[in-house]
């Protein structure tokens, strides 16, 4: 029996009159998706109805066709050409073209129509948009075309823009959308490819791996360096920025690492060359020093030049100008910009005219240098007038200079024949009897030996006054090289650190104490004579802050493991809770290279499992060492989670985070079975690898 196909008709299509026209109650699509109607409506006016209405016509109730006509196919067409009529943009009896149904379900004919329409691969819309643009057309006009914002528009054209090969094998499903994504940090071609192979060999393909990959030879926008050259001026140097439009980048990633530390170092080679001009011996400069780096130096202090009177003038008129606007305006909630910007300008100029340059005396440049360096802001620093122990002066030309004991010695008269006790000879007092004959060594040791008793019984009595003296003491060795200018024999030590931090040196701890130092330094007194009489003249509270910042200089409370002091790291606890010391709200965050990437797996799930919960860490679990400690510091970045040995014990202000986690802030319980002799308990391959790595050089004192 021979096979006949049945040929198909099509529906008739026709012009039908919007008038004539209603919605069905067929329709299945019922929630709002997809463009909005008032977009459709608008493209509709802007190209035409590019896809005609699916209708049916409308029967009566004996079943016979009428005039009109519903729609279960295209209703959201018909909503736009009904907002188009009612915005009188389209006439009521307009023809609208239709194809017009007869027979089956309406139900089937609008659930075919959306079930069966395949949806544009995102790929065909990447470069779609690229052939527009390549047409002549803006990144604002393919947006307004389209109804999308410019910044997607862009984000189409940077996918578009990524290595045709990897464009391909996304086309085939080879690699996922975000995954896609992350490939365009890097406008390279080649390197894209290189990451791709890298990532095709291992299990870790998550898109922050490769964007990793792909700025691991990079430097950060945000990076100190970058902040100082200025991305305008490395551009313009030849230079090349990632970006990331798909994800905050902080300003993207520096590619050519030469350039810019080539770029950092002419600049500051142009600034100590400035400096070095103004007489120092010496001018060290670097990007970054380690903290601590001036312990064991002298420092000059300068005098601030005084205000001449033309900007004495011109300050205080800044000032009245700005108390009246702020006064003028002290009700508004919101300054017009004008003010606001007049205001701005104002607050620079008294800042600058407060900051006052330092002038330094000949004699002290001479002997003295200065330390350039690059700030975390990007800003340069200079530390000028740290005098090295080798530039001195002589014991006996400083006692000069800043003035000796007016007490008479046996130095200060002829020499005097002393006998193996000491004593001077009878015969020879004899012969002086004409004269004053100085006393001898012993019998002045003697005496003073009598007044030392006397004075600590009198201090005894006086609390104020042996907290006045050992004030003075220890801000002597404090601030200022001659030390032994009192009598006291207390000793202020400052550890240095032989192991510098990750950022130790940048972090809100070093640099509050920074200012707090430099701020100290220039209320006292610029020679240690007048040390005394300022400190008496000082009221208790000034006296007590001064205190409390010299004492400050000794603590030490670093764990070393060839110096193991475990009652001094107790004491390091008590303080700690005395003060209510939170590392966490000092700014401490747990990083890769500070952190995450220096201990093992299993520590870096405990922290995530304490600060977000074991869900979070089951998910990072199968990454390897360096991709599961950069996804940690990600995860924990504003959780506040501390490790235990920087927890501060019965404090009560627990971490935000996803999970209850009490021991996030406090001391966890069963952490003494963890410490043995003042040290946290390690995992064998922990203490193995840390051991090696980090093993500390001996601290140095600097008196």
């Amino acid at each position: 029996m021979a096979n006949t196909n049945t040929k198909i008709s099509l529906a008739a299509s026709r012009d039908i009159p919007f008038n004539l026209l209603q919605l069905s109650q067929s329709n299945v699509r019922r929630v709002k998706a997809g463009v909005s109607i008032e977009e459709l409506a608008g493209d509709i006016a802007r190209r035409g109805l590019l896809q005609g209405l699916s209708v049916r016509a409308v029967v009566d109730d004996d079943g016979n066709a009428t005039d009109r006509f519903e729609i279960p196919a295209g209703g959201r067409r018909y909503r736009a050409l009904e907002l188009l009529v009612k915005q009188k943009r389209l006439a009521k009896t307009a023809p609208v073209p239709c194809i017009v149904r007869e027979g089956g379900i309406a139900e089937e004919d609008s659930l075919a129509e959306n079930v069966q329409r395949a949806p544009l691969h995102p790929l065909d819309q990447f470069r779609a948009f690229l052939a527009l643009r390549e047409k002549g057309q803006s990144e604002e006009e393919i947006a307004a075309a389209f109804f999308v914002p410019v910044a997607v528009v862009k984000q189409r054209l940077k996918l578009a823009s990524v290595s045709p090969r990897l464009l391909d094998i996304y086309a085939e499903d080879g690699i996922a959308l975000d995954q896609l994504m992350a490939f365009t940090v890097s406008c390279d071609h080649e390197r894209q490819e290189q990451v791709f192979e890298r990532m095709s060999q291992g299990y870790d393909k998550q898109p922050y791996a490769i964007r990793r990959m792909l700025t691991e030879n990079a430097i950060r926008a945000s990076d100190r360096r970058a902040k100082f050259i200025g991305i305008d001026a490395y551009v313009e140097a030849g230079g090349t920025v990632m970006r990331d439009l798909f994800q905050g980048d902080e300003g993207g990633w520096l590619q050519d690492v030469q350039l810019v530390d080539l770029m950092v170092a002419e600049k500051l080679n142009e600034a100590a060359a400035s400096v070095g001009g103004e007489g120092w011996k010496w001018v060290e400069a670097a990007p970054d020093f380690p903290y601590g780096h001036q312990y064991g130096l002298r420092h000059v202090r300068g005098e601030q030049v005084p205000m001449t009177p033309d900007e004495q003038a011109e300050r205080e008129e800044c000032q009245a100008t700005f108390d009246e606007l702020t006064e003028q305006y002290a009700d508004y909630d919101e300054l017009p910009d004008e003010i606001d910007e007049q205001l701005g300008e104002l607050e620079q100029k008294l800042d600058m005219l407060d900051a006052r340059p330092i002038r330094f005396e000949p004699d002290e440049i001479a002997r003295a240098g200065a330390f350039i360096s690059i700030a975390n802001n990007g800003e340069l620093r200079i530390e000028r007038g740290y005098v090295r122990p080798e530039d001195e002066l002589p014991v006996a030309d400083a006692e000069e200079t800043h003035g000796t004991d007016d007490t008479i010695t046996s130095g200060d008269a002829e020499t005097v024949d002393v006998s193996a006790d000491g004593a001077a000879s009878a015969d020879q007092a004899d012969d002086d009897v004409d004269g004053l004959a100085p006393m001898s060594d012993r019998l002045i040791s003697e005496l003073t030996a009598h007044r030392t008793l006397g004075l600590r019984h009198m201090l005894e009595d006086r609390p104020d006054i042996a907290f006045l003296a050992a004030l003075h003491a220890l801000t002597l060795r404090t601030f200022y090289h001659y030390g032994s200018d009192s009598c006291l024999e207390l000793e202020l030590k400052s550890v240095t650190f032989g192991s510098q931090a990750p950022g130790l040196n940048d972090s809100v701890s070093a640099e509050a104490i920074r200012a707090r130092h430099e701020a100290w330094a220039q209320a006292l007194p610029k020679e240690s004579d007048g040390l005394w009489d300022a400190l008496q003249a000082w009221d208790g509270d000034s006296q007590s802050a001064l205190f409390a910042h010299v004492v400050s200089q000794s603590v030490n409370a670093v764990q070393e493991p060839w110096n193991r002091r475990p009652r001094a790291l107790a004491h390091a606890d008590q303080l700690a809770q005395s003060v209510g010391l939170d590392m966490a709200a000092l700014g401490w965050k747990p990083t890769v290279d500070g952190f995450f990437g220096r201990v093992t797996k299993a520590r870096i799930r405990e922290a995530v499992t304490e600060a977000r919960g074991a869900a979070a860490a089951d998910r990072i679990a199968h990454l390897k060492k360096g991709e599961m400690a950069a996804e940690a510091e990600t995860l924990l970045a504003d959780s506040g989670w501390l490790p235990s040995i920087l927890r501060t014990r019965g404090r009560s202000d627990a971490p935000e985070n996803e999970v209850e986690a009490d021991n996030c802030t406090t001391e966890p319980a069963g952490e003494e079975s963890a410490v043995k002799d003042g040290e946290p308990a390690m995992d064998a391959d922990e203490a193995s690898a840390e051991d090696m790595a980090d093993e500390l050089p001996h601290a140095q004192a600097a008196e």
